[in-house]
C-alpha cells in the first residue's frame, strides 16, 4: 500500500524529469545556433547605451576572456528566448493532467501568448525604458567625470532588466493559472486596484529615471496588463464556476 501511494509521486518526478530534460536539449540547439550570432547580438544590445554616450565613446573591458564570457552568456540569453516555445509547451504538458479536458485546448494559445507577452516585455525594455534610463546615468557626467562602462557590468544590468520586463509581462497569463487553481478570484483584483496602481507607479518611479513623463510610460503598460487580467480572471473564474 505505502509503494502504491508513492508511485504517482515518483511518476510526477520522472516525468518532470523528463521534461527538464527536453528544456535542456531545445537551450542547448539554441545556444550552439546563436553563439554564430553573438557578436552582432552584442551590437545590437548596446546600442541604446551607445546612442546616449557622447561621440567617439566605447565600452571597455578589464580582463582578457570577459568578451569570450559575455558572447557566452548572449548565446545562453539568445538560446533559451528560441527555446522558450518548448518550454512554455513542456510546462504546458506537465500540469495538463490537472486540467479539465475542454481546458487542454489552450495549449496552442497559452504556448503562444506566454511567449510574446515574455519577448513583448523585453523589447519594450528595450525600445522604451533604456534610452531614457541610459540619458538619465549619464546625464551625472561632466568636465571632471565621465562614464567608461564596463562590458560586464552593462550586459549584466540590461539582461537584469530585459528578464524583469519579460516576466512582468507574463501577468495575465499567470493570473489565469492563479485564478484557475482558486488563489486569485476577480473581485481581489478588482478590490484591491488601488494599492496595485500604487505599487506599479512605485515600481515605475524605481526602474525610471525622475521624470514624471517616463515612469508613466513605464507605468502604463503595467496598468492596461492589469486590468487584462482581471479581464481573464472574470473568464477563468466564470467557466470554473460553471462547472
Amino acid at each position: 500500500m505505502e509503494i502504491d501511494e508513492k508511485k504517482p509521486f515518483l511518476e510526477h518526478l520522472e516525468e518532470l524529469r523528463r521534461r527538464l530534460i527536453v528544456c535542456i536539449i531545445a537551450v542547448g540547439f539554441g545556444f550552439v545556433i546563436s553563439y554564430f550570432f553573438s557578436e552582432r547580438a552584442f551590437l545590437i544590445l548596446i546600442k541604446p547605451l551607445k546612442e546616449a554616450l557622447p561621440e567617439d565613446s566605447f565600452l571597455i573591458f578589464t580582463n582578457l576572456p570577459e568578451m569570450f564570457v559575455t558572447y557566452l552568456k548572449i548565446s545562453l540569453i539568445m538560446g533559451i528566448m528560441f527555446a522558450s516555445p518548448v518550454i512554455f509547451y513542456e510546462m504546458w504538458k506537465f500540469v495538463a493532467p490537472g486540467l479539465y479536458q475542454n481546458e487542454k485546448r489552450f495549449l496552442f494559445p497559452f504556448v503562444l501568448s506566454s511567449t510574446v507577452l515574455f519577448i513583448g516585455g523585453a523589447i519594450f525594455g528595450y525600445f522604451v525604458v533604456f534610452p531614457f534610463g541610459f540619458k538619465f546615468f549619464l546625464g551625472f557626467a561632466n568636465k571632471y567625470v565621465k562614464a567608461l562602462p564596463s562590458v560586464k557590468q552593462y550586459f549584466s544590468f540590461a539582461i537584469k532588466l530585459l528578464i524583469a520586463f519579460g516576466i512582468v509581462f507574463e501577468l495575465p497569463v499567470l493570473t489565469y493559472f492563479l485564478t484557475k487553481i482558486g488563489i486569485l478570484t476577480p473581485n481581489f483584483l478588482k478590490k484591491n486596484r488601488k494599492y496595485a496602481i500604487v505599487l506599479i507607479f512605485t515600481a515605475a518611479a524605481i526602474f525610471t529615471p525622475p521624470d514624471v513623463m517616463t515612469q508613466i510610460i513605464m507605468a502604463l503598460p503595467l496598468l492596461f496588463l492589469y486590468e487584462i487580467s482581471i479581464i481573464i480572471s472574470k473568464l477563468a473564474y466564470a467557466g470554473k464556476k460553471e462547472r
